[in-house]
């Protein structure tokens, strides 16, 4: 079950969000409006409200702004968003994944598009990347949490299906229909995690190990999680650590 985590490469990279906290904060608010309209408006009755919130408060977003999200929706003001997934090629034929939230699908499309153009990739037709990658849920926890043998036991209690462990952070993959079961389980063994959510897990991971592939893959990526509709960019890249470190957050 335990294994080795590349997760920082799988997902666009936590460093860069970081240094965003504003423009992630308004990507979170819209997943948790988004959650709010899809059922009720009570975390404890909307399993992915739930962990819209649960993820909203491991990138300590105010209680306020979550509220207010909620809010939002309960009294129909905002935009009813669409959500939208691309699937695209990268440098080094890496696959990308690009979930989007939005409320102008013409606007939306032609920003992707254009992005994968200008940035060394090629937006592909639906279905052309997807069958490489497994749909699964993710929960994560900072390495602080407790080693490698308390997570694993903790995820095996849960349900989990499988955790990957390094030095930053713990993931917990799980069954897509068992996301929310096993959220709620490790909550009460661990506390709340710093995400949880439906995720694209590759089957076979591409190394880029020349760094102009990669540094071209890393902007690619910046500019897609730059727009406002883009929630969330996957893709079954491994970037050397030492590749990595020479192009930097």
């Amino acid at each position: 079950m335990a294994g080795h985590s590349k997760f920082k490469n799988i997902m666009h990279r936590k460093g860069a969000q970081d240094k965003k906290r504003s423009a992630l904060f308004s990507k979170l608010s819209r997943e948790i409006t988004v959650a709010a309209k899809s059922g009720m408006p009570d975390p404890d009755m909307n399993p992915r409200l739930r962990l819209a919130v649960n993820t909203a408060k491991g990138q300590s977003m105010p209680k306020d702004n979550i509220q207010r999200a909620i809010d939002k929706a309960t009294m129909g003001d905002g935009d009813n968003y669409e959500e939208i997934r691309f699937e695209g090629f990268g440098p080094a034929g890496v696959s990308l994944i690009v979930e989007t939230l939005t409320d102008n699908r013409n606007r939306t499309v032609t920003d992707v598009r254009t992005i994968f153009s200008k940035n060394g990739g090629n937006m592909g037709e639906s279905g052309s990347v997807a069958h490489g990658f497994e749909r699964l849920g993710l929960i994560t926890y900072p390495a602080s949490a407790g080693d490698e043998e308390k997570i694993l036991e903790a995820a095996m209690e849960a349900g989990a299906d499988d955790i990957r462990s390094d030095d930053e952070s713990h993931e917990i993959w799980t069954a897509a229909d068992d996301l929310h079961a096993v959220a709620s389980e490790l909550e009460k063994a661990l506390g709340e995690p710093e995400g949880a959510k439906l995720a694209w897990r590759p089957n076979v991971e591409v190394t880029v190990d020349n760094e102009k592939d990669a540094e071209t893959l890393f902007k690619l990526i910046d500019t897609l999680d730059d727009n406002d509709d883009v929630q969330t960019v996957w893709g079954n890249y491994d970037v050397p650590d030492e590749i990595a470190d020479k192009i930097g957050d």
